[in-house]
């Protein structure tokens, strides 16, 4: 468990860590450049770099916590990678169900296995299930997630790299923009977040722009958002025509 600086959680749980890149929005992936880091400090638990790997000792430490948390579980992998067993999937839900009182936000973008085995899976309710998505082509990630059982729905357009041009908002119940970040990152264009955030508007689901990524992708160089020492810094700043949209869904209360 640690205290996390993403914007919308507030801890991160990673029973499992380890990936591979299966679109383009891994290409900058944050996660394996922090791996890199923390196996050189020496940590156990990413000797192995970025393999793939599980981590049994860690599924008894929500129980431990003893005010309620929004958590985001495996922000180091996807809980739905191939290389994680069922088995082992099945005990992370079985920890998340027996620890109702924190809110659980699990993303992938492995929609297809999540589909695949969605019914095998218990959903309390404080299971939030999402999809990544960063451009038109992946799209199809949100159907899979539609028919789930999941009680709260989202996505994480983020980083969003190109154009979504047919976002079907319908059993979707939150969505999360935001621009790449990272001395590689991609540029955000603002018409392809006001595309989203109208999609929102008009659905009625809570918006939340996470940041541009970097300063020369915000269209506002005056945004306030971007100095490090504002309340509510994010990378390249998060005004969006001058407003901050934070937006979650109403079970987060």
């Amino acid at each position: 468990m640690a205290q996390s600086n993403i914007e919308w959680t507030e801890l991160t749980w990673n029973p499992v860590t380890g990936c591979t890149k299966i679109s383009p929005g891994c290409k900058n992936c944050y996660a394996e450049t922090m791996t890199r880091r923390l196996e050189l400090m020496g940590l156990e638990k990413y000797s192995e770099g970025f393999k793939v790997r599980t981590h049994a000792d860690t599924l008894a430490t929500p129980f431990t916590w003893k005010k309620p948390k929004i958590v985001f579980v495996n922000s180091m992998s996807d809980l739905f990678h191939p290389e994680v067993p069922l088995d082992f999937i099945k005990a992370v839900f079985a920890v998340m169900n027996n620890t109702p009182q924190h809110i659980y936000q699990v993303l992938t973008k492995r929609s297809e296995r999540l589909l695949q085995i969605a019914n095998e899976l218990k959903w309390t309710d404080n299971i939030w299930m999402g999809v990544s998505v960063e451009s038109e082509k992946y799209i199809s990630r949100i159907t899979d997630l539609s028919l789930t059982p999941a009680k709260t729905k989202f996505l994480s357009i983020e980083p969003l790299i190109d154009e979504v041009k047919t976002l079907d908002l319908q059993n979707i119940d939150w969505v999360i923009v935001g621009g790449e970040s990272g001395a590689k990152a991609r540029p955000l264009e603002k018409r392809w977040v006001d595309y989203i955030k109208l999609k929102c508007e008009s659905s009625n689901v809570p918006f939340f722009f996470k940041q541009w990524g970097k300063p020369k992708f915000n269209v506002d160089p005056n945004d306030p958002t971007i100095d490090s020492k504002h309340p509510d810094h994010a990378k390249g700043g998060c005004q969006l025509d001058g407003n901050i949209y934070r937006q979650m869904p109403e079970r987060a209360a």
